[in-house]
């Protein structure tokens, strides 16, 4: 039996569940768009563990939402992921954030879901999976045009998902692609990968452990008037 704390902040959705094996016993999310993880991630992982009847002492390990996704959000939740592994000692399990976004996606054979995360102007974090959640391509940051996926076009339906999916869904007009913006990194998805990675101690190096940021974080400021 394993107890999970999986902590989702890799985009505006801060998401923390509990569960036990494969089984979400607590979910707890606010998909807010000014980022507010640092004053909610906390308190959902309080409020989780009560509402499960558990404590610390109780979990078995942490897993993290790894990304690719946003800088600041990412690095908020590893450093909490790795600062409670620390304090607790436990392993810290790390879950790559398009892989746990496709498995919100029901699939039948010759289907294929692509996880787009929406980056700057026309660009995109994205993966493609088969019907087996078995990744066929790489992540990437890359920008859409209306080759984007074209090796894909052959596949009965070509699932595209995620914050990305609108602008891909202006420049991709194939009949099998279907396009659906409602899915976001969730800590509910989690839970089923943390436990697999669990059974197989597949864990990461606390202190070594850094986020994929795929990109190298941009500081915007504002323009001299």
């Amino acid at each position: 039996m394993a107890i999970i704390l999986n902590l989702e902040t890799a985009t505006t959705n801060c998401s923390v569940s509990v569960s036990k094996n494969n089984e979400i016993l607590c979910l707890k999310e606010n998909n807010a768009a000014d980022y507010s993880h640092s004053e909610q991630l906390h308190l959902f992982i309080k409020e989780a563990l009560q509402e499960a009847s558990l404590s610390f002492s109780d979990l078995d390990a942490i897993a993290i939402s790894k990304g690719p996704g946003s800088y600041t959000g990412l690095r908020i939740g590893v450093s909490s992921a790795k600062g409670l592994c620390f304090s607790l000692d436990l392993p810290l399990i790390s879950i790559p954030t398009l892989e746990s976004m496709a498995h919100q996606t029901s699939l039948k054979e010759g289907e294929v879901v692509i996880p787009v995360l929406d980056a700057r102007r026309m660009e995109v974090y994205s993966c493609v999976f088969d019907h087996r959640y078995q990744e066929i391509r790489e992540t990437r940051a890359e920008i859409i045009d209306e080759n984007s996926f074209e090796d894909y076009s052959s596949f009965s339906k070509v699932h595209v998902v995620g914050s990305g999916a609108e602008k891909c869904q202006q420049v991709l007009h194939a009949p099998n692609f279907n396009f659906d913006t409602s899915v976001v990194p969730s800590a509910k998805e989690m839970a089923s990968l943390a436990y697999h990675k669990f059974l197989h101690k597949d864990f990461e190096d606390v202190a070594y452990f850094e986020p994929y940021y795929l990109k190298d974080f941009v500081l915007q400021t504002k323009k001299k008037s």
